[in-house]
């Protein structure tokens, strides 16, 4: 017995050493957002770790969507939002109007629910993101493509189909080419708003395969609706409802011992 509490301390010591090492590149403090007079968000207070995959989760109209756009401040595309509160990106405070938007949207990539390519090649697809950067050199344009198309899991696919208009793909290969046009940026983190909903079973898996070899290298926050796509995917998970994180823990933790009535009313299925 005495062996075996050892050997769980050990292993307890070993996780919370663990746990101690992830940086965190996002940390949000109080953050409320507004439509018009709409309060969407009530006070967010959460940390989003390094090459860790965090899902959020909750029903519909929760403020899932609006969260992560405020990660890049996309949300700030819609008239009439207010928002309030310290938001730090890698310590820095994006929120801060001389916060430069072009560079932070560099940095944290997004990737939509519906694939949403260009009506251009599946190459220019890929080289448009390093195009608007400057980069021109067709070399060094043929390396980035193939780099990104091999990290979304997609070059031997398409590698003899690259002048081709991006639309002959199926709708999985599109959602794949979306992320490499995302990776081709070298971006530090990737949000992700729903990306499999509109996929079959067989592409939502590789999609789901590709996020997992993916927090290797980025940090990946996803919004979801499927309950164990979260539990699959992700490291840690955030709750939301009515604008309020209302839990956020490791995922196994959510998922099997939630400390909130709600959240396992909603994981259970009584309600969302």
């Amino acid at each position: 017995m005495a062996t075996m509490i050892n050997e769980l301390q050990k292993q307890s010591k070993k996780l919370s050493n663990v746990a101690a090492q992830i940086q965190n590149v996002f940390e949000v403090n109080r953050l409320k957002l507004w439509y018009g007079q709409d309060l969407a968000l009530k006070d967010i207070n959460l940390t989003i770790g390094e090459n860790q995959v965090t899902a959020i989760i909750g029903p519909s109209g929760c403020g899932k969507s609006t969260f992560i756009k405020t990660l890049n401040r996309m949300v700030e595309m819609v008239p009439s939002v207010r928002v309030e509160g310290e938001l730090l990106y890698r310590g820095k405070n994006i929120i801060d109007p001389s916060y430069n938007v072009v560079e932070l949207r560099t940095d944290v990539g997004m990737v939509f629910q519906k694939p949403n390519p260009f009506p251009k090649t599946i190459f220019e697809n890929v080289a448009y993101g390093p195009r608007i950067h400057g980069i021109n050199n067709k070399g060094h344009l043929n390396d980035i493509v193939e780099k990104s198309l091999r990290g979304a899991a997609l070059w031997d696919e398409v590698k003899d189909r690259l002048d081709e208009n991006a639309y002959g793909l199926s709708g999985g290969q599109q959602q794949r080419l979306c992320i490499a046009r995302c990776l081709a940026i070298e971006p530090d983190v990737i949000l992700m708003d729903e990306p499999t909903s509109a996929l079959d079973p067989i592409s939502t898996l590789k999609v789901e395969e590709l996020v997992q070899e993916l927090k290797e290298h980025y940090s990946i926050v996803i919004v979801t609706h499927n309950m164990q796509q979260a539990a699959r995917i992700s490291d840690k998970t955030a709750f939301f409802l009515n604008g309020e994180v209302i839990e956020y823990d490791d995922t196994d933790v959510i998922f099997s011992n939630p400390r909130d009535q709600k959240t396992e009313d909603y994981i259970t299925g009584r309600f969302g």
